[in-house]
């Protein structure tokens, strides 16, 4: 989520890692002049899913006039050139970071819903244009960002629940996405580090090794993007390491010169592609 003062667009990055990104031909790719279906104030984070022919990403559009995200869907047959579809999914409250997989034949989207105090999942019943609530997976639970990671037969649940501070990690297991999810022994993961404390988009893996993404909040909210290697993940621990340097950046170019708070990688053609985000002026 990010404020009505921003100017947060999209743009697809490629490298031979998701540690090792740069733009995609011409940057943005999605801005809020593209949305036709409301009056936008800005694109952003953004998630991706391939069907084998068509990409179709979905990402937050915040609504001017009620300052209130939407989730939004644009569609592409080479993930170069977009075009924007519609609005997706709207509730009576605040919806941004659609985080959207596939699992036992069906998708699936957990977009953040702090301002129900939920974290909910939906489900596609004629993917990707129209979605359903299927359940509710914590209740009385203020978390933002949640992102799944599949890793060691089961099913692990990043989420900050510091939504101000951004400075709180915790961490659920489950043996399956609908749940029960049950919190790690060792959560929270984070406290008090405003540098890794928010996810950043979908986790990965790249071997044997396992990575998170987290904003960099320490100076100016979303500020640039860092990768935390996951050394240790088990029922009953969890370590964690830092990559040294920022993944994504802002300052390189004008749509992104203050910030850059997101990204959602894909394995393609025998490297990787991407979605990130940007923004132009901040506030």
């Amino acid at each position: 989520m990010a404020s009505t003062n921003s100017h947060w667009s999209i743009a697809i990055y490629e490298g031979a890692t998701p540690l090792a990104l740069a733009p995609r031909g011409a940057v943005p790719v999605l801005t809020a002049g593209d949305v036709t279906d409301l009056d936008a104030c800005f694109v952003a984070d953004p998630f991706m899913h391939f069907d084998g022919a068509r990409w179709s990403m979905f990402f937050e559009v915040l609504d001017r006039p009620l300052a209130r995200g939407r989730i939004g869907l644009a569609t592409s047959d080479d993930a170069v050139r977009w075009r924007y579809e519609q609005v997706v999914l709207a509730e009576p409250f605040h919806l941004s970071y659609p985080f959207v997989f596939e699992h036992g034949g069906e998708r699936f989207m957990i977009p953040e819903t702090f301002e129900a105090a939920q974290v909910r999942l939906y489900r596609a019943t004629r993917f990707p244009f129209e979605w359903t609530l299927d359940r509710v997976l914590l209740d009385g639970v203020v978390a933002v960002d949640a992102s799944l990671l599949f890793h060691g037969g089961g099913w692990w649940m990043f989420a900050c629940t510091a939504p101000k501070g951004h400075d709180v990690l915790r961490l659920w297991s489950a043996p399956d996405p609908r749940g029960p999810w049950r919190e790690h022994p060792s959560s929270p993961i984070v406290s008090g580090d405003r540098r890794i404390g928010r996810p950043a988009g979908r986790p990965v893996v790249i071997g044997d090794r396992v990575y998170r993404f987290a904003q960099d909040c320490s100076v100016d909210y979303g500020a640039c993007v860092r990768a935390v290697e996951i050394t240790r993940l088990t029922a009953t621990g969890y370590d964690e390491t830092e990559v040294a340097e920022p993944i994504v950046a802002g300052g390189a170019f004008g749509w992104n010169a203050r910030r850059a708070h997101h990204l959602d990688a894909h394995r393609h053609n025998g490297g990787w592609i991407a979605c990130v985000d940007g923004d132009a002026y901040g506030h």
